[in-house]
């Protein structure tokens, strides 16, 4: 069963949930939840932008998220920055064609998957780590094909002065 999603944010908690469980044996959170230890590598997650995007076909707007899992891992380790590009390429494998458990109508698939080396500094401490970027396009708001009673609507754009307006549209006819 999927969840509804009814702001950005719940992406960010939905990707967590299913870090978290995958089994990885990672510590998933954000960058004030990183406290510098390593009983296991660390994936800090982010949203670093919220763009436009073309609305859905039921009318839902759409948000184009992308979202930053930044990979750390002991600074102990023979080659922590090799280490951490390697855990980068596990996720990138297991970031691609995933929604996190969430519908297919308010949630497309990761493109533009890239990993870069990155630097994460905490205190006085510089940590190397990687960091996989995507973008991830969620789709929140009300459907604008029904009205509260559920009764389908159109609108022909030449024909109303501005097709984001629900109360512009018109019923179907049956």
């Amino acid at each position: 069963m999927s969840l509804d999603i009814d702001k950005p944010s719940r992406l960010l908690f939905a990707i967590a949930e299913a870090l978290r469980s995958a089994g990885l044996g990672l510590k998933v959170g954000g960058r004030q939840d990183f406290d510098g230890t390593f009983d296991q590598a660390w994936i800090l997650i982010a949203i670093e932008r919220n763009a436009p995007g073309e609305r859905a076909n039921d009318g839902r707007i759409a948000h184009v998220l992308t979202l930053s899992l930044q990979v750390i891992v002991s600074p102990t380790l023979d080659n922590p920055g090799l280490a951490a590009c390697d855990l980068a390429a596990v996720l990138k494998g297991w970031v691609t064609d995933n929604r996190w458990g969430l519908s297919g109508s308010q949630c497309d698939l990761p493109m533009n998957i890239d990993a870069l080396p990155s630097t994460l500094i905490s205190g006085s401490q510089e940590y190397l780590a990687w960091t996989l970027s995507f973008t991830q396009t969620i789709y929140l708001g009300a459907l604008l094909l029904d009205d509260p009673l559920g009764i389908p609507k159109f609108a022909r754009t030449w024909e109303v002065s501005n097709i984001d307006d629900p109360d512009q549209y018109t019923e179907l006819e049956g």
